[in-house]
């Protein structure tokens, strides 16, 4: 696979039926519940889990989606959903990048940046980061050119 990024997290995904719209592709919707469950499947992975994030009061809610849908996938596709955290100030913030990779052909279907701010769950209020994401998401961060 041509990876934009080296070392991704990597979730595949079987289209089924149930994410087909009335154009016969992938619906933009199973595309967002896609990335969230990537994103999900990462923070697992990292060691950081739902319980966690509601023990200590504190979660990371998406401020903003940038999504290009690049090509139609179907029902029966394979698709490696890769993500990276590219961007992680230890404080309030943190981005993901998103590629999606048609197995058959190894073309990318999606390209995405999502925008992530800590905040309090019991308050829905933007919270300074715990220890805790600091420490793994920071680790996680991959170094990125500024200008890309």
């Amino acid at each position: 696979m041509q990876w934009l990024r080296p070392n991704p997290f990597i979730k595949t995904w079987r289209i089924g039926s149930e994410h087909i719209d009335h154009y016969q592709h992938v619906n933009n919707v199973a595309y967002v519940k896609q990335l969230e469950t990537t994103s999900w499947a990462h923070s697992n992975q990292l060691g950081l889990t739902i319980e966690q994030y509601q023990n200590i009061d504190r979660g990371m809610a998406i401020s903003r989606h940038e999504i290009n849908y690049l090509s139609a996938a179907h029902a029966g596709d394979l698709i490696d959903c890769a993500t990276w955290i590219v961007d992680c100030d230890k404080k309030l913030k943190l981005t993901r990048q998103f590629q999606f990779i048609r197995h058959a052909d190894t073309k990318t279907v999606l390209t995405a940046r999502t925008e992530f701010v800590c905040i309090a769950l019991s308050s829905g209020k933007p919270k300074r980061m715990p220890s805790l994401f600091a420490d793994v998401y920071g680790q996680a961060c991959i170094e990125i050119n500024n200008n890309e």
